[in-house]
């Protein structure tokens, strides 16, 4: 039987400049009432498997004190976030030390991800947690990708080859934390976990996602998560 845990990161201290809202985009309501990271928690706090979450917060947040999560059973602790994404991810794995053994797993998920199904979770955690080291959840390139050089010529990229990552992002506690910190030492400017994870010279088992799991970044976004939103 499998003993090992699995906990929740929530990396939430940006402040969505590109919305041009007075409101970290988390924070914003969607038509179902809820905010997008409290859609987004009350999804990944489904499965019962998760037996405990950290959020990352900015130092200035006052928002997520009146989300209907702050006094949550699971809510291990709000720590305070970096000035990236994966100092964020950093600071709540040092808190998530007194927690997780090396070998438990750590879901990292990207607060602003409101439309992630509970399904693909499940497959997620089903199909990587055999894994010694971990996986993601990805689709397929479907259009065609152009590359642009210094010079100016553009060449096509093979999209057979390419999957665009998504969150969750399932790494064991003790590599993933392993691998932020050398990309840290390393001054490498990593974009998600599983980047650290590959420089540090593993591979990342990548898991079929659903397209309607996007990121929102600008207000149209949210008009196109209401709408996944009522399809879920």
């Amino acid at each position: 039987m499998n003993k090992d845990k699995y906990f929740l990161i929530v990396p939430a201290s940006g402040v969505g400049i590109r919305m041009g809202s007075s409101v970290p985009k988390q924070y914003l309501k969607l038509e179902n009432g809820l905010t997008i990271i409290d859609q987004s928690l009350k999804t990944l706090l489904e499965i019962n498997l998760i037996s405990g979450f950290i959020v990352s917060l900015s130092r200035t947040d006052s928002f997520f004190k009146s989300s209907s999560f702050f006094n949550h059973s699971k809510l291990l602790e709000a720590v305070e976030g970096g000035k990236e994404r994966f100092n964020s991810v950093l600071n709540a794995l040092n808190s998530l030390n007194k927690y997780a053994q090396p070998n438990d797993w750590v879901l990292v998920h990207d607060s602003v991800r409101p439309c992630t199904k509970k399904s693909d979770i499940e497959k997620l955690i089903r199909e990587v947690s055999n894994d010694s080291v971990g996986g993601i959840l990805a689709t397929r390139a479907i259009d065609t990708v152009k590359e642009k050089n210094a010079t100016g010529p553009i060449s096509t990229i093979d999209r057979k080859k390419l999957y665009m990552a998504q969150t969750p992002q399932m790494f064991r506690f003790g590599i993933l934390k392993e691998a932020i910190e050398s990309s840290i030492k390393l001054d490498n400017k990593i974009t998600d976990e599983s980047e650290a994870i590959e420089k540090l010279g593993h591979s990342v088992k990548i898991i079929d996602g659903s397209s309607s799991n996007i990121k929102i970044t600008s207000k149209d976004d949210i008009d196109l998560a209401n709408y996944f939103l009522k399809k879920l």
